[in-house]
């Protein structure tokens, strides 16, 4: 068994299945396959939307040798993810673990300094350059691959007509044989509350504070909540996170999940779990929560200099008129599509945040690429079983694959292998030591269903374990595979070991 999936193409897995958000229904198996006429007024492809999905989606267009336009209606390209999310928040957050590291760990490096000060100002400008510096270049990138780029709102005139008021106050219209909507997400509000992003915020609204909150309430315990609270907490802030439900990040491994939790306890980070938020209310110098069990019960308040509003994100379509043109959506506003991305109304395809599924950045770049493959008479692919999750707090935790109660809900024998990095040489060195390693692997077989990490950039460590997935290894494969010493990535191949022999280093 060793290194055989090295050698051999992936096998089908037992364990893979189709996205479940994709339409069986057979008004979708249609696919466009049109010759694409070069010089023509009209585009080969309209992609609504220059976030990671759309942007990517129009430069692989362009890449293919379609004719593209790209449009989005923010001015400046990256979604979200890179104007006020993904980018700015890991900016935050390494710029807040350096203070914190400053003012508490450096002593014992032999590192000395008088007092350590935060200057939220430079901080801020910081996240503002590396956006700033991202967006440019991407708009390098268009124009490197000749994609047109229209900056404005669009909307649907017909199957194949986008109307688009531009930032500059007029009116165009794009045609395309082919319409990619790639418009993404929002922030979910939640009822009674108002997000005015000064005293009750977004996540857009903590990540330009002006001053340090001493009190910092957190509504939602997801991947957002805690990066957010753990940038304020690392910066001096009382954090106090509320959650509806009985876990923190549902999706993580239960064991992961609960040492995850007792490591933000630790930072002083709080945990109000199946606590319900009844109102929000600003008052003279901050904001008041009521709150009561989940379950029902005696009512409590809470006071904050600000709260975070952390409830989730739904799909932006407002304005795009789906329903003059028949875009079939889901009672959640998801946009249904087949495997092939394709809606029920033929030229109009959909990928990333507006259709089902996990809402990452990274995601949304592999529905653009395979959506835009398809479109092209070419075949694409996006293995959702396969898509990593990262929550970047110090430490991080990454996933990839199953966790340990969804092989058990499948009644399939498995064995688990385990390894501290605590026993890790290169962690001990650079005393960060924190965190766990845990394989999940089919006991018949070997093979590998799920990965789990807590640890210093484990969001950079899990992609061994994606691409074992992906080729249907076994966690001998990743045991027997050399890996560099002194390595974090040790930890693998320890854990690999662990589940069917045992660790060398513990």
């Amino acid at each position: 068994m060793a290194m055989a999936s090295i050698v051999r193409r992936k096998a089908t897995s037992l364990f893979s299945s189709s996205p479940k958000h994709l339409c069986n229904d057979s008004r979708y198996s249609w696919i466009v396959s049109r010759g694409f006429a070069s010089g023509s007024e009209e585009n080969d492809v309209v992609v609504i939307g220059g976030g990671p999905g759309g942007y990517v989606a129009a430069i692989k267009a362009a890449q293919l040798g379609l004719k593209t336009t790209c449009i989005e209606k923010r001015g400046t390209l990256g979604g979200t993810c890179l104007n006020v999310g993904c980018i700015p928040s890991k900016a935050l957050l390494h710029s807040s673990h350096m203070y914190h590291e400053a003012k508490h760990s450096f002593a014992s490096h032999g590192v000395k300094l008088g007092s350590v000060e935060v200057d939220l100002p430079a901080m801020m400008s910081q996240k503002d350059k590396a956006v700033g510096n991202l967006t440019k270049g991407i708009e390098g990138l268009l124009k490197k691959n000749k994609v047109n780029y229209v900056k404005g709102y669009g909307k649907f005139l017909s199957p194949s007509e986008v109307s688009v008021d531009t930032v500059e106050g007029g009116n165009t219209i794009v045609k395309g044989k082919n319409i990619i909507i790639a418009t993404g997400s929002d922030v979910k509000g939640l009822p009674g509350i108002t997000i005015d992003e000064d005293r009750i915020v977004s996540s857009t609204g903590a990540l330009a504070l002006k001053e340090i909150p001493k009190k910092l309430i957190v509504i939602g315990a997801g991947y957002i909540g805690l990066e957010m609270g753990s940038v304020w907490g690392r910066l001096g802030s009382e954090v106090t996170v509320v959650e509806f439900a009985p876990d923190i990040v549902p999706t993580m491994d239960a064991e992961i999940r609960k040492q995850f939790q007792r490591s933000l306890e630790k930072q002083k980070m709080k945990f109000m779990l199946k606590t319900k938020v009844v109102s929000v209310d600003t008052t003279g110098n901050g904001v008041k929560l009521t709150l009561e069990p989940a379950a029902g019960g005696d009512q409590t308040t809470l006071e904050a200099d600000v709260v975070l509003v952390s409830a989730g994100r739904i799909p932006f379509t407002a304005g795009l008129q789906l329903d003059k043109i028949g875009v079939e959506t889901d009672k959640a506003g998801r946009i249904l599509v087949n495997k092939k991305f394709a809606t029920n109304v033929p030229g109009v395809y959909a990928i990333g945040d507006v259709i089902p599924g996990p809402m990452l950045a990274h995601k949304a770049e592999e529905d653009g690429v395979a959506c835009v493959e398809y479109i092209a008479g070419k075949e694409g692919h996006v293995d959702y079983d396969m898509v990593p999750g990262v929550v970047y707090t110090h430490p991080e935790v990454a996933y990839v694959g199953k966790t340990e109660e969804q092989v058990k809900a499948l009644g399939v024998d498995y064995r688990v292998g385990k390894f501290p990095f605590l026993a890790n040489s290169r962690a001990k060195a650079i005393d960060d030591a924190e965190g766990i390693v845990k394989i999940i692997a089919e006991k018949e077989t070997d093979k590998i269903l799920g990965v789990h990490i807590m640890s210093p950039n484990a969001g950079e460590l899990i992609h061994e374990a994606v691409l074992a997935l992906q080729y249907g290894a076994s966690s001998e494969d990743i045991a027997r595979t050399c890996h560099a010493h002194p390595t974090m990535s040790e930890a693998l191949k320890e854990a690999a070991m662990a589940t069917y022999d045992k660790p060398i280093h513990i």
